[in-house]
């Protein structure tokens, strides 16, 4: 996909702060520093829409992003920051919890997981949650120029093996320093957007 037009419309924190719009949205999760704002910057092609920072944990709201005209790319919290307090942490989970659970409009969850290392234990619960909610999940493996090509099949292997991964998910290698698996992102998130209307889901 060629994006010409995308803006940030809304930071919320409340479901009553959603956009008011029956478009389908795809919503990104992971760690606070494991990529997300890059990962979105890559696929729009742009150099900061989404703010990179170097204090992980910044993000405290869930980001709505208007590509298009057509669909949302929604940022949830960063989780897994220890300088973040534990009450801090419950508000956000609960956020997020409200969101992934009650929002209609939503089509897929994408992920993110830093493919040097084993998938965190909130990586873990986080895939689980989806799961276990039946949302169809996109698990993006991100950084992947930080180590030799010859090692990503192993680290592709300890990851799936970490998660109980499911087979029918989407498994993407990416890196926003060589755009490799910019295309295949693409090309998963367009099969999820395009359902058909029947499935579109009702304005909340």
């Amino acid at each position: 996909m060629k994006v010409h037009h995308a803006d940030i419309v809304i930071s919320a924190v409340d479901k009553k702060q959603y956009p008011e719009t029956d478009i389908p949205e795809i919503a990104l999760a992971g760690r606070s520093n494991v990529g997300k704002s890059s990962f979105i910057n890559t696929l729009l092609e742009r150099k900061n829409l989404a703010r990179t920072s170097s204090k992980p944990g910044k993000t405290q709201t869930l980001n709505f992003y208007l590509i298009e005209n057509s669909f949302h790319f929604v940022d949830v919290p960063g989780y897994g920051y220890a300088k973040v307090s534990k009450t801090e942490r419950a508000k956000w989970g609960k956020m997020i919890e409200t969101y992934l659970t009650q929002r209609s409009q939503l089509r897929a969850v994408i992920s993110l997981i830093d493919v040097r290392h084993a998938p965190s234990k909130e990586d873990v619960q986080m895939y689980e949650f989806l799961k276990y909610y039946d949302i169809p999940v996109i698990v993006v493996a991100t950084k992947a120029d930080k180590i030799p090509r010859g090692k990503w099949n192993k680290h592709e292997s300890m990851i799936k093996k970490s998660l109980n991964f499911d087979g029918n998910d989407h498994f993407i290698l990416f890196s926003s320093e060589t755009k490799q698996g910019k295309e295949q992102a693409w090309s998963v998130i367009e099969a999820y957007l395009e359902l058909p209307a029947d499935d579109a889901g009702n304005k909340e």
